[in-house]
């Protein structure tokens, strides 16, 4: 490859790291015991290179998805195979489509105890609606349709 290509060969401190991908160095220090990052030494301090920049920034947003640290490590030790990351990328595939699926079942369990509880706040409601005095500080079930995962409502002003 020619040399104007490369990347060039800048380092990283454990702080500029933790500035830029908003994390702790403590997180930096427990991704490194777990192996999953290898900084070189510098006397005391941990120098960073692009490589580990980047198998940081997979880690994270493994992590973001709930992926474990197992499956981040499957993932990262297939980086340096000589298939164009072909088997890295059908790995991560297959993990992804696997947290999807989770993902969308926890959403439709979600949507079935949220609605569970309207039906159950209405019925109490219908069953107070001769004591208003009771319900001053409890808020109307009547938000129903508008409460699915992944849309916000105000938080109440008390």
């Amino acid at each position: 490859m020619p040399t104007e290509l490369r990347r060039p060969e800048r380092t990283f401190t454990i702080r500029q790291l933790c500035l830029e991908f908003k994390c702790t160095p403590r997180a930096l220090r427990f991704y490194e015991d777990k192996g999953l990052l290898c900084p070189a030494r510098q006397g005391l301090n941990r120098v960073y290179s692009y490589k580990d920049r980047a198998r940081l920034q997979l880690i994270l947003r493994g992590k973001r998805v709930n992926l474990s640290l197992a499956e981040i490590r499957e993932i990262l030790d297939l980086y340096d195979k000589n298939d164009n990351n072909a088997a890295q990328n059908a790995t991560a595939l297959r993990h992804f489509r696997e947290r999807i699926v989770l993902l969308e079942r926890q959403r439709e369990d979600l949507d079935h105890a949220i609605d569970e509880l309207h039906q159950a706040c209405n019925h109490l409601e219908a069953q107070l609606a001769e004591r208003p005095d009771l319900l001053s500080d409890a808020e109307p079930a009547t938000t129903a349709p508008a409460t699915r995962v992944g849309v916000r409502h105000p938080e109440p002003v008390r």
